[in-house]
């Protein structure tokens, strides 16, 4: 199957009464997509073009990402999920299934613990739990790098941890993609987001064990920071809980195997659907 990284015609776009872009295509009960920090909601493409036959697919811009507004001060990942929050009340959206991607995924994960009335079943893909020390350790520097240099600091590191060494593997338009909207990436924007990324492992821990929505934690055995004992970890203390690992892939499966991604997400969903939605 062709896959395309160009957003459908046919999407409709906008920006709420507080500053967030959004898009939304397709029919059927409403699929959110998060992107990951510094992302923005194009990099949904191959799975919008994929989804929007089976699903109402709505995505936004974060915080300080693509055309949304940045607030000011210092963000907190219930900002994050308070916008999520607020754009699916201005949309008049009651209910929807919600994915996420990296921190994308940790907003998934915050909104479902914080709106199990709205959230009918959570996917996290490649997110992160529990971080040993070093690795807590690097991803706070590279936390500290962008704020004091901005994306190009370690632009070439973030590609090569994503994708692989250049020239190692087939997904040559897919990280030409990643690259390019990381240098169109607000840098404060940015550098807010990759702050709280980096501190926010632990903040569902003690939580987990109340989420209600069937919930899937989704990575790719080849990402060395949102491993596979993370997702494992995740779906064993959540109650409707379960993992699932992609061979061969690495941090952006998203753009690397949209199609599994895809089917994985529609199976899931609809498996679970008839159940919450009776709850």
């Amino acid at each position: 199957m062709q896959i395309s990284f160009a957003l459908p015609a046919s999407i409709t776009s906008g920006k709420t009464s507080n500053g967030t872009a959004w898009s939304r295509v397709g029919s059927g009960k409403t699929l959110v997509l998060l992107h990951g920090v510094g992302m923005n909601k194009s990099v949904w493409a191959p799975e919008v073009n994929l989804l929007s036959d089976s699903f109402d697919v709505l995505i936004y811009d974060m915080w300080g990402h693509g055309e949304s507004e940045l607030p000011g001060g210092d963000l907190t990942l219930h900002d994050y999920t308070k916008q999520l929050a607020d754009l699916l009340s201005e949309l008049e959206i009651e209910s929807a299934f919600v994915a996420g991607h990296s921190m994308g995924g940790l907003i998934a994960i915050d909104f479902a613990l914080a709106y199990p009335e709205i959230c009918l079943g959570l996917c996290a893909l490649n997110a992160v739990f529990n971080r040993t020390p070093a690795q807590s350790e690097a991803v706070k520097k590279r936390a500290a790098d962008l704020a004091a240099g901005g994306v190009s600091v370690n632009l070439a590191e973030t590609l090569e941890r994503w994708f692989g060494q250049p020239g190692s593997h087939e997904f040559s338009e897919a990280e030409a993609l990643a690259k390019k909207l990381l240098l169109e990436v607000n840098p404060l924007g940015y550098a807010k987001a990759y702050a709280v990324f980096a501190t926010s492992d632990q903040v569902h821990a003690e939580r987990l064990g109340t989420l209600t929505s069937p919930a899937l934690f989704f990575t790719a055995d080849g990402d060395p920071n949102s491993t596979p004992a993370m997702s494992e970890a995740m779906a064993e203390l959540a109650p409707i809980g379960r993992s699932q690992t992609l061979d061969g892939h690495r941090h952006m499966m998203t753009l690397t195997a949209p199609l599994q991604i895809s089917e994985s997400l529609t199976t899931f969903f609809n498996s679970n659907y008839t159940t919450t939605d009776n709850q």
